[in-house]
């Protein structure tokens, strides 16, 4: 029988510069630091733990696999945050100059943005119609 995950709330990213990821992750997006060293973090909020790590230096998250692939920020991975009024969240995030990867993208299930983090990895705002709030 193999053992399930202890903490499957917990999300990693990758990143070039930890602090400024801290620094987005805290004052954007209401997370908290639980542990912060130069290459690494934890923080949490919204029910999960998000742990952010250096692309480079002797860290595991750091280190190559064994085909000689590297860890790298960005790609098309993302946390999603439902939130209730993306017009809102829009206008705070560009008023502290967050750069917007997509304008608001109307989709089956709500209305969408993409925003990213110093590293440039995605973090989705999702407002769902009124009669699939979930």
């Amino acid at each position: 029988m193999t053992s399930l995950p202890v903490d499957p709330s917990s999300f990693r990213y990758i990143v070039d510069d930890v602090a400024s990821a801290v620094t987005f992750y805290t004052a954007q997006l209401g997370f908290v630091i639980t542990m912060q060293r130069p290459d690494f973090a934890q923080l949490t909020g919204h029910g999960m733990r998000l742990l952010l790590s250096s692309s480079s230096g002797g860290g595991g998250a750091a280190q190559p696999l064994q085909d000689g692939t590297t860890p790298r920020p960005g790609g098309w991975n993302r946390i999603q945050f439902l939130v209730e009024d993306l017009d809102a969240a829009l206008a705070a995030l560009r008023a502290s100059g967050v750069p917007c990867r997509s304008d608001v993208i109307s989709g089956r299930g709500g209305r969408q943005l993409l925003v990213q983090d110093p590293a440039g990895n995605l973090v989705e705002l999702f407002e769902p119609w009124p009669d699939r709030a979930e």
